[in-house]
């Protein structure tokens, strides 16, 4: 990744709390900086991001905060943009947002529906029809899905269905950006150990504590390692895949957590 410009959305963190994991965003952020990519890291909330910049320079990484609400439509056009001009060129582009309210099916309202996709959906569509005029040739995409596409064992069908939607937006974009050589793919997480699932298992107890693959749930680190990777050279022929980082959850594999 050395040399890399890119620009990761959602790399903030919603949670600070003392013991709480690294988030998805923020690890993805890291792992690219420590690999040598320039960064900026967007998020709805300054703050967090700001503190993944703080996290990165003192490594002696080099990244830029921004702000942006892609729920907005006008900040969520700006963003490549903003990146273009922080760095001078985008080559990467990550699409880390996401929200969830676990409403299960009879609460569901078109409001609350509309909130979901509009951040999860439409915010990612957004972002990336401003930044594929914006990228280099050569340049790649990845979108950060869930194994909740695929799965409703959650009880949350707005996440669900933002969250499937990704792969049809993944795939169209591929597409778009084939004739430049700018690649899109996408990680599918499965259980992973980040603050927004703490919270997700915190409204529903039960959602780790059966069998798992390896006996444990994944990590951020995972997930930024599998980003990583679709965005560098080594994955010059791999486009609008769906990657599932869920250690074979989606496939049943898994077995009961170690004994404490």
């Amino acid at each position: 990744m050395a040399q890399r410009h890119v620009l990761v959305v959602g790399g903030g963190q919603a949670f600070e709390a003392a013991g709480e994991p690294v988030g998805n965003g923020r690890a993805t952020c890291l792992a690219l900086a420590r690999r040598g990519a320039r960064v900026v890291c967007a998020d709805r909330s300054l703050q967090a991001a700001q503190a993944t910049v703080a996290l990165i320079e003192a490594e002696g990484g080099q990244a830029w905060a921004v702000q942006a609400d892609i729920a907005q439509p006008d900040e969520a056009t700006a963003i490549a943009g903003t990146a273009c001009r922080l760095m001078g060129r985008l080559d990467g582009l990550v699409l880390n947002a996401g929200i969830s309210d676990r409403r299960p099916l009879p609460e569901v309202t078109a409001d609350s529906w509309d909130r979901i996709l509009n951040v999860n959906s439409r915010g990612h569509l957004l972002c990336v029809q401003a930044a594929l005029p914006l990228m280099s040739p050569g340049a790649a995409i990845v979108f950060v899905s869930s194994v909740a596409a695929l799965l409703p064992l959650g009880r949350n069908p707005a996440y669900e269905a933002s969250k499937a939607a990704l792969g049809a937006l993944c795939r169209a974009t591929a597409m778009e950006g084939h004739s430049r050589d700018i690649r899109a793919n996408l990680v599918l997480a499965g259980l992973i150990d980040t603050p927004m699932g703490r919270a997700a298992g915190a409204a529903r107890p039960g959602r780790a504590a059966g069998a798992l693959p390896f006996g444990r749930q994944g990590s951020a680190w995972e997930i930024a390692s599998a980003i990583g990777f679709l965005l560098s050279d080594q994955a010059a022929y791999i486009n609008a895949v769906e990657l599932p980082v869920d250690g074979g959850l989606c496939c049943g594999i898994g077995r009961p957590p170690p004994t404490p």
